[in-house]
């Protein structure tokens, strides 16, 4: 189980990843709808696992990573993205992210993917 920070600016977003990762055991810590309070939440939780929306206002989600990363290197990090947004993936991966869901998404991907950036 895994202690997690999601940060989305959609609250029903928010609402069915925290559903998901709590139906796998995960507890949710925290949950923000910005970038900027995603990485203040970060900061105040230590979360070991966060999943990020790229597009918030205040602060977008490869921002945010940036600022969580130069914090905390080691920080696991997985992006949540539109489809039409794949060519921002690789500048978030580049910025820190260890993974990343497209939505709309499917369960089983997000459970690999979340067990993956886990068990790096």
């Amino acid at each position: 189980m895994a202690r997690v920070l999601i940060c989305d600016d959609s609250t029903f977003m928010r609402m069915m990843i925290k559903k998901l990762l709590q139906d796998m055991g995960h507890e949710i810590v925290a949950e923000g709808g910005d970038g900027k309070q995603g990485v203040q939440l970060y900061r105040q939780f230590k979360p070991d696992l966060v999943t990020m929306d790229i597009t918030m206002p205040i602060m977008d989600g490869i921002q945010a990573v940036k600022h969580i990363h130069e914090e905390d290197p080691v920080a696991r990090i997985i992006m949540v993205t539109a489809i039409g947004q794949r060519s921002i993936i690789s500048e978030a991966l580049n910025a820190g992210a260890s993974g990343f869901v497209i939505k709309p998404f499917d369960p089983e991907q997000v459970q690999e993917t979340v067990n993956k950036v886990l068990a790096e």
